[in-house]
């Protein structure tokens, strides 16, 4: 497994220009086959979401039964988890794991009680106020199947519950038993979520955006998933809010010759391992370091139970070279990677130019994986290029405004010419009778 080496700023300005680049997270080899084998014709990635989302709208639990047994291969009674086997996951998990995961939970907590903003109504002058309130209820799909991310159950649930929402609705796929893994209903009961449904893929989009004779319709969804779960965000944004169009991890570690190769080639290995298609990157202002990440990366691979994922991503992934770290930072800000780790000796005064980032993580001791688990920001960040104008989710994520305006007589008066004015160079003769109206009138 070699990292592709890249010398020089201006080749690795043009590498790392991307456009739509998470629609690059699409067909994975042999998806078109699956489809064909499910479906019974060829059909696009986009043609089956649009027949999902068009059969759980118009046949509600029908549809998402019948979606069920054919794209998960389980056939469920009922979608809905109900309380005893919430409480049977308790018994089914390590105790560290419970503890951890309470742990994690009072750390995000924190951060995001800290992070809060305020609801209720809030004075800007004499006539103009504003109103933050928060959803009455948000969505969370947490990936699931055969694997169990009990972590973004509480990086989604938490801040949601701190912003106010008065309702959690939970889906994750179920595994070939027909459960969702205890570890994510463990973490569900501990972050608060108010219902649990055993649901993944387009379907599950699909019954949240509109709701079903089970599942209740929400204002948001939130969470990652397969290129099914996001291009159903996409279709389904409008009708509902959605939190992003999360794509494969991603992470640039900025390093001078300084930095310790070994963990730099284990923090690259951890996000290769999330995904074949993670993005995996190192930029540097030392060939040394970089051959000896590179040799630290083989050696570190061949130990991983997840060599064959990360392995491909490796070979994806990119060694960049550059003079000096005033570039390194400027190809940072043109890639907006979801991570971005810098172990420099300057590591603290480079934050302060550094635009484009899902999360900042500065210094050895601060590695992503913390990051991903128990530090108390979200892990649910932006992705593919989405940090230049994306935020990691939080509390805010979860409020809505609405502006309020008070006109007295004299402040409408006052304000009254200037709207004429305007109302009059565009066109619209309504708008400026509906003012003069009320200067007639008084």
């Amino acid at each position: 497994m070699d990292m592709k080496r890249v010398k020089g700023f201006n080749k690795a300005r043009q590498l790392l220009t991307r456009e739509n680049s998470w629609e690059h997270f699409t067909t994975p080899p042999g998806l078109a086959a699956q489809i064909k084998q499910v479906f019974g014709e060829e059909l696009s990635v986009q043609e089956v979401i649009d027949r999902i989302i068009g059969e759980v709208r118009d046949k509600g639990d029908k549809a998402l039964f019948g979606y069920t047994e054919k794209l998960e291969g389980v056939r469920l009674d009922s979608l809905e988890v109900d309380k005893q086997e919430v409480v049977a996951a308790y018994d089914i998990i390590n105790k560290k794991v419970i503890s951890a995961l309470e742990f994690a939970a009072r750390r995000i907590r924190d951060f995001h009680l800290a992070c809060e903003h305020k609801t209720g109504v809030f004075p800007i002058d004499k006539h103009l106020s504003q109103q933050i309130l928060p959803l009455h209820r948000a969505g969370l799909y947490v990936p699931g199947g055969s694997a169990a991310y009990p972590s973004s159950v509480l990086m989604m649930a938490i801040p949601a519950k701190v912003a106010g929402v008065k309702e959690i609705i939970m889906v994750s796929p179920p595994g070939k038993d027909g459960r969702i893994p205890a570890p994510t209903l463990v973490a569900a009961d501990i972050a608060k979520v108010n219902r649990i449904f055993k649901l993944g893929g387009a379907q599950a989009i699909a019954a949240l955006a509109f709701g079903t004779e089970s599942i209740p319709r929400v204002d948001k969804i939130c969470g990652p998933g397969n290129i099914f779960v996001t291009l159903a965000k996409k279709m389904v944004y409008g009708i509902v809010d959605v939190d992003g169009l999360e794509g494969p991890s991603e992470i640039i570690i900025v390093a001078d010759g300084k930095a310790n190769p070994a963990l730099c080639a284990a923090d690259l290995l951890a996000q290769a391992e999330h995904d074949p298609l993670a993005s995996v990157i190192l930029i540097t202002t030392s060939a040394d370091l970089a051959d000896q990440v590179d040799k630290e990366i083989e050696i570190q691979l061949g130990r991983l139970k997840r060599r064959s994922t990360a392995g491909t991503a490796i070979d994806a992934g990119m060694l960049v070279l550059v003079d000096d770290m005033a570039q390194a930072v400027e190809l940072v800000n043109l890639f907006a990677p979801e991570h971005l780790s810098i172990m420099a000796s300057d590591a603290s005064a480079l934050v302060s130019k550094v635009r484009n980032a899902g999360c900042i993580f500065i210094g050895e001791n601060s590695p992503v994986i913390l990051g991903d688990y128990v530090a108390g920001p979200s892990h649910v960040l932006p992705t593919g290029g989405s940090a230049r104008f994306g935020s990691p989710l939080g509390v805010v994520d979860f409020l809505k405004v609405t502006n309020i305006i008070t006109l007295d007589e004299p402040a409408m008066r006052e304000l009254s010419q200037a709207a004429v004015a305007i109302a009059e160079a565009e066109g619209l003769d309504a708008h400026a009778r509906a003012i003069k109206r009320r200067l007639k009138a008084k």
